[in-house]
């Protein structure tokens, strides 16, 4: 069986993150998507396709391309009915364009990833009630619900991907990029938690740049700018180990590649960037299923 592979808007710089850089209007990138070959794409952040079915459905139609899911970063601690809300929208959108999967993250409620404050027992519990909230909501409209261990979130580490995993029964989105960020090797996990996967973000990532953020020295975005994502097979995480034993595994859901980006205004060759780097991630990738 062929690998079920897609690709995410965030490889073109599309990022819900206010200031995080130029982003590309929808039809360059699912244009650019469908002449690599792509046959499936994650959803972006909220508003960046439209927002109405019939609409999405005929853009994406137009480029071949069919929605295999999105990736949602809400509050869980808080408890707020706005957050369970606006996780309703983007399951009904999800859902209505046939798409498979939600992809939850735990965020802060600050801008961007770069600080996170620590949780009270009782918040962590909202977390966790929220997550099952809208795995309900989800589940309604056809959708299943994987948590995205995600830097600058309130599940990040190997700790805290552990507690979660232990209070609540929803899958993992494996993301092997932030897993490394976060100090934990995405293969270890892998084998820990095989039958608890359900999603694949795949991304390279140098460990030297993500050392420091690690430690401290060097916020998230600007890593970003830096260059601490890869393709596939140019930096340090063993994506081949990680592809060979899923598989192994019997792991059959999708392979979404990911190599987060911010693009700036007129720089040429970072605008080609995505392109280049995705298709070199498709080659790699390719080379592990033959």
């Amino acid at each position: 069986m062929s690998p079920k592979i897609a690709a995410a808007p965030i490889s073109w710089g599309v990022c819900e993150v206010p200031g995080w850089g130029h982003v590309l209007d929808a039809k360059t990138v699912l244009g650019e998507m469908a002449s690599l070959g792509v046959q499936a794409t994650e959803l972006g952040p909220p508003e960046y396709l439209p927002t109405d079915p019939a609409e999405l459905r005929e853009l994406l139609g137009g480029y071949g391309l069919s929605m295999v899911g999105g990736f949602l970063a809400v509050p869980l601690h808080t408890g707020d009915q706005s957050t369970v809300d606006e996780a309703e929208r983007a399951a009904k959108l999800l859902a209505a364009t046939g798409a498979e999967v939600l992809v939850l993250a735990a965020a802060t409620g600050l801008d961007g990833y770069d600080d996170r404050p620590k949780l009270t027992d009782a918040e962590w519990a909202t977390l966790v009630e929220t997550a099952a909230r809208i795995r309900d909501i989800a589940a309604a409209q056809g959708l299943r619900t994987v948590l995205h261990p995600h830097v600058g979130t309130h599940v990040e580490n190997a700790d805290e991907v552990d507690r979660f995993l232990a209070d609540s029964d929803l899958e993992l989105c494996l993301d092997t990029g932030h897993l490394l960020i976060g100090g934990t090797d995405p293969v270890e996990l892998a084998r820990k938690y095989a039958d608890r996967i359900g999603h694949m973000h795949l991304k390279d990532v140098r460990a030297d740049v993500a050392e420091r953020v690690q430690r401290g020295e060097l916020a998230y975005a600007k890593a970003v700018g830096e260059g601490i994502y890869v393709p596939l097979g140019d930096g340090d995480v063993d994506i081949a180990g990680i592809v060979a034993f899923l598989r192994e595994s019997g792991y059959d859901g999708w392979w979404v590649l990911e190599q987060d980006t911010a693009l700036q205004v007129g720089d040429a060759e970072a605008a080609g960037r995505p392109v280049r780097d995705t298709e070199r991630s498709l080659q790699y990738l390719g080379k592990q299923f033959d």
